[in-house]
């Protein structure tokens, strides 16, 4: 998959996508990123340690958080975008579901959307990723967790937005898939182990998947852990997700969970 200026081989190979919250706000790391210069020494040091992509938010997308405005958001990302893709060399996922946003992100030198809407939210956001080329990552979310059949809905979820994705034109070369695991996206503690579990279902569709699991409520539950207590059970998640066919991997912890996924990978690739 082409990411920008970079060629990632997401059929064969696993990547870590570390996290740069520029929020105040962000469950796990918030306010700890906001000066620029803050933001570009965890940049630096998360690449060393093995990412392969940053993805910069900057609007928390944890249960219950508050929503900001376009131009408050705008003003949180461009600025570290510009910054990062100036200094280091590096692909950089913008985690917006915003048109305006990601428009002054891509903009800004951007080389992916990160859309935990699956383009469900605003329709000019699958015109313009048509429009500029740019990769994304299109999450399973929905407004309520009314599920009939989960397995079958969720399903049906992932090909409505690829329907979306198709009828814009967005190559399907230029996207990926994240089962979107969460509690603040419409799924109870055991959906979120279910999608874990059964990432063969997304990989029907012939994308590369994403997952993204780091620190979130599913690790806390399950371990009855404080969020500064998740890195394990990220880490855990990280290899079982790289044996059932995922391949990016979006985290806090890069060095733990870049050295996890090499070791699941050597495994893999034993007789």
């Amino acid at each position: 998959m082409r990411i920008g200026n970079y060629d990632l081989n997401l059929e064969r190979q696993g990547y870590i996508m570390g996290i740069l919250n520029v929020t105040p706000d962000s469950f796990s790391d918030g306010s700890r990123y906001q000066s620029l210069d803050a933001a570009l020494f965890q940049a630096e040091k998360m690449i060393g340690e093995g990412a392969a992509i940053l993805d910069i938010g900057g609007e928390s997308t944890r249960p219950g958080h508050a929503k900001i405005t376009d131009e408050e958001e705008i003003a949180r990302v461009v600025p570290v975008i510009e910054a990062v893709k100036e200094r280091l060399d590096v692909p950089v996922s913008l985690d917006t579901y915003k048109y305006a946003v990601a428009e002054a992100g891509l903009a800004a030198g951007a080389d992916m959307i990160n859309d935990i809407w699956g383009l469900k939210w605003d329709g000019r956001l699958a015109e313009l990723l048509a429009k500029s080329g740019a990769a994304c990552c299109l999450m399973h979310n929905r407004e309520q967790s009314d599920y009939g059949d989960f397995p079958a809905d969720f399903m049906e979820d992932m090909r409505e937005t690829l329907r979306i994705a198709d009828a814009a034109g967005i190559s399907r070369d230029k996207i990926m898939l994240d089962p979107g695991v969460g509690l603040g996206f419409a799924k109870s503690f055991a959906q979120n182990l279910s999608v874990i579990k059964h990432l063969d279902r997304l990989q029907a569709f012939g994308l590369p998947i994403l997952l993204g699991t780091s620190r979130k409520s599913v690790i806390g539950t399950a371990l009855s852990l404080p969020v500064d207590e998740r890195e394990e059970g990220t880490v855990a998640t990280t290899v079982i997700g790289r044996m059932n066919g995922a391949t990016v991997f979006r985290v806090h912890d890069v060095k733990k969970n870049y050295r996890a996924m090499k070791m699941a990978e050597a495994i893999l690739a034993a007789e």
